[in-house]
C-alpha cells in the first residue's frame, strides 16, 4: 500500500538493504519495512546446502569411470558473493536473476576438476580402491580453492558414495577377480596337498633315521661285544703263551735237573755204572749183564760151563716158566 512493505528474513539468511545506492542496514534474520520503489534487498542464504552430482571421468589407463556423491556448502561470506552473483530480491519475493542458481554449479564444477585430477593420475584399480582416499584428497583441494575464497563458500564435505566402471569393464573385472579367486582356491588346494606330502615325507624321514639310528645302536652293541670277544681272546692267547713259556721253562728246569744228575755218571766206567746199578737190579738182570760182558769178551773165554739149574732160573719169570 503507498509502495511501502514489510520483509522478514529466515534465521539463515543475510539480508542487505539498499537505498540511494547505499546499504541501509544489514544482517542476520532482520524483518522491516521499506519503500519498495527506492530500495533493493539481496538475501544470502547462509545455511549448508547439499549438492549431489555424477561426473564421467577416464583414468590413467584410458578406462571411463563414473562417481556418485555429493558435497556440502554454506556461504561463510555474504557480502563477497553478493558482489559477484546477483541475489537481489524482486517485489514478487523471488530472486531476480538465475544467479543463485549458478552457485551450487560452480562449486560442482571446481570438485569436477579436483576429481579429474585425482582420476586422471592413477589407473583404474587404484581408483576403484580409493574412493575413500579420493574424497579426503579433493576435501582438501577444495579447502584451499581460489574458485570457493572468492565466492565467499565453505566446503563443509565431500563424500564420494560410489564408483562404477563401464558394463564391460565392469564383467571384464569380475571375471579376472573371479579367475583369480579360483586360482587361489586351487594354489590353497595345492598348497594344502604338498604340505601333507611334505608331512608325509618328514614322518618318513623321522622313521628312516629311527631305523638307522636303531641299526647304528645295534652295531655299536655287536662292536662291544666283538671288542670284548677279541680282548677275551687276547686274553685267552696271552694266558697260553704264559702256560707255554711256563711248560718250557719246567722242560728246561727238568732238562737241566737230568743233566745235572748225568753228567757226574758220565766220567765214570762202564763198569763201575755197572755194579752200581746191579746193586738195585734183579739177579737175573745180573746174569743177562754177565753174558754179555763175557760175549763182549769171547775171544777170551776158553769154556764156559753153564748149569741146567741156571738156565731154568733164567727162564722162569716171578715164578713162571
Amino acid at each position: 500500500m503507498f509502495g511501502i512493505s514489510y520483509y522478514k528474513a529466515a534465521p539463515t539468511t543475510y539480508v542487505m538493504q539498499f537505498a540511494g545506492g547505499k546499504i541501509k542496514q544489514e544482517g542476520t534474520g532482520l524483518s522491516f519495512f521499506y519503500f519498495v520503489p527506492s530500495t533493493t534487498l539481496v538475501a544470502v542464504p547462509t545455511g549448508s546446502t547439499d549438492v549431489p552430482f555424477i561426473f564421467n571421468e577416464t583414468t590413467f589407463d584410458f578406462q571411463a569411470i563414473s562417481l556418485q556423491g555429493h558435497l556440502t556448502f554454506r556461504i561463510k561470506d555474504a557480502k563477497k558473493l553478493s558482489n559477484v552473483l546477483d541475489y537481489s530480491i524482486a517485489p514478487s519475493g523471488e530472486y531476480a536473476s538465475d544467479d543463485p542458481d549458478k552457485l551450487g554449479l560452480r562449486i560442482t564444477h571446481a570438485a569436477q576438476n579436483a576429481v579429474r585430477a585425482e582420476v586422471q593420475s592413477k589407473p583404474l584399480r587404484a581408483v576403484l580402491l580409493e574412493a575413500d582416499g579420493i574424497g579426503r584428497r579433493v576435501t582438501a583441494a577444495l579447502g584451499d580453492s581460489p574458485t570457493l575464497a572468492a565466492l565467499g563458500v565453505e566446503l563443509l564435505g565431500f563424500t564420494v558414495l560410489a564408483l562404477k566402471p563401464m558394463p564391460e569393464t565392469a564383467k571384464a573385472l569380475e571375471a579376472e577377480a573371479r579367475e583369480r579367486l579360483l586360482n587361489e582356491a586351487d594354489d590353497a588346494i595345492y598348497n594344502r596337498r604338498n604340505n601333507a606330502v611334505e608331512q608325509e615325507r618328514k614322518i618318513r624321514e623321522n622313521e628312516l633315521n629311527t631305523e638307522v639310528a636303531v641299526q647304528t645302536k645295534q652295531r655299536e652293541i655287536e662292536e662291544t661285544k666283538l671288542a670284548g670277544q677279541i680282548a677275551l681272546e687276547d686274553s685267552r692267547r696271552q694266558l697260553v703263551t704264559s702256560e707255554a713259556e711256563n711248560t718250557r721253562t719246567r722242560a728246561d728246569a727238568q732238562a737241566y735237573s737230568v743233566k745235572a744228575t748225568l753228567e757226574p755218571l758220565l766220567a765214570l766206567d762202564p763198569k763201575s755204572l755197572q755194579v752200581l746199578a746191579a746193586r738195585g737190579l734183579e739177579p737175573r738182570l745180573l746174569v743177562a749183564m754177565a753174558f754179555q760182558e763175557i760175549a763182549a769178551n769171547a775171544a777170551k773165554v776158553g769154556n764156559l760151563n753153564i748149569s741146567p739149574e741156571l738156565l731154568d732160573s733164567l727162564m722162569k719169570r716171578d715164578g713162571k716158566r
